[in-house]
């Protein structure tokens, strides 16, 4: 065996589980000078493959894959799982807290990004700006929708679910709007949503006194399809919904009927379950449904910090240093 050889095998291996980028050069600019060699594939999607990719590496980062207990199982001496972004739901916390690997995320990137991308879908529902650009390109002038599903948002009440660095930026800038706020949030004192000029609700009462709803909580076994047909029911007729969030806060099939019947007006979303959803489900044959494909984190800025902040969770993991955002209580 080569020296070369001999000094692959005893560095540690950074295994990424699937990634959306153009290359790794981010993540090895800040790992291969501490030793470490960057293992990635784009796909995450084959269950052997991912096993086999993580069985040896010290230290794992993933973005979409399904990183669940099998996965984890077959981890033999992973340190951190470290999670391209803010939610970590493709992650099975509970089997890496079993195995003592702690999980970490990064809370803190695209927040402006995923605020602004909220109030574009919210504009678009109020004022239907898709639906009239594309009547203009199909070479008809005028409304492209009834009168009546035109909005004022001046004249309306939004319901913000979930009170966190993404819903406090979206709440700054409905302010400039002149609408009503009101927000759900029972981790936040009604205090802090007060002194943001937004009125404190619970559940019920958002989903009584809302036109517009707009999502912004993670995807947790609390909140997963919290938008079903028993909350649907509770809905104004006629109510606009905005999920920018996590697909799996609704339950798709009982949504769909809502937007059949007219209980819900109309829908625009960065995300969806099934995601993508199949080629001719409903969601994107519907014309009162609006999808962009979960791009509302994207921009140069936030991709660099994503992946900079990322490969510094691990870089502190390699020095012994006390890991930031863990997300399932491993020390």
């Amino acid at each position: 065996m080569s020296s070369t050889d001999v000094s692959i095998k005893s560095k540690s291996k950074v295994a990424i589980t699937d990634y959306a980028f153009d290359d790794l050069a981010i993540e090895k600019a800040v790992l291969e000078p501490l030793g470490c060699r960057v293992v990635g594939q784009k796909t995450g999607k084959d269950p052997a493959a991912l096993a086999a990719l993580v069985a040896d590496a010290d230290y794992v980062i993933t973005q979409f894959a399904p990183v669940n207990a099998g996965i984890i199982g077959a981890m033999r001496k992973c340190k951190v799982i470290v999670r391209y972004g803010i939610g970590v739901d493709n992650v099975d916390l509970g089997a890496a807290a079993d195995r003592g690997i702690p999980v970490c995320n990064v809370p803190d990137y695209c927040t402006d990004e995923v605020a602004d991308h909220t109030m574009a879908m919210i504009l678009d529902l109020t004022r239907r700006i898709t639906s009239n650009a594309l009547k203009v390109r199909s070479g008809v002038w005028g409304l492209g929708v009834p009168l009546d599903a035109l909005h004022s948002l001046k004249d309306m009440t939004v319901g913000v679910v979930a009170f966190g660095r993404i819903g406090r930026e979206v709440v700054n800038r409905l302010k400039g709007f002149k609408c009503k706020v009101l927000v759900f949030d029972p981790a936040v004192e009604a205090s802090a949503i007060r002194s943001a000029g937004c009125t404190p609700a619970t559940w019920e009462e958002l989903l009584a006194g809302s036109d517009l709803i707009t999502l912004h909580c993670p995807s947790t076994e609390q909140t997963r399809q919290m938008i079903n047909a028993a909350s649907i029911a509770r809905m104004k007729d006629g109510v606009l919904l905005v999920n920018a969030s996590r697909g799996t806060l609704v339950k798709t099939d009982e949504l769909v009927a809502a937007l059949r019947s007219g209980k819900v007006a109309a829908v625009a979303a960065d995300v969806t379950d099934p995601e993508p959803p199949p080629a001719g489900h409903p969601l994107v044959k519907m014309e009162n449904v609006f999808l962009t494909s979960h791009i509302a984190s994207a921009s140069p800025q936030a991709a660099t910090k994503l992946r900079g902040d990322a490969a510094s969770t691990v870089a502190i993991a390699i020095k012994g240093g006390k890991l930031p955002n863990v997300v399932n209580g491993v020390a």
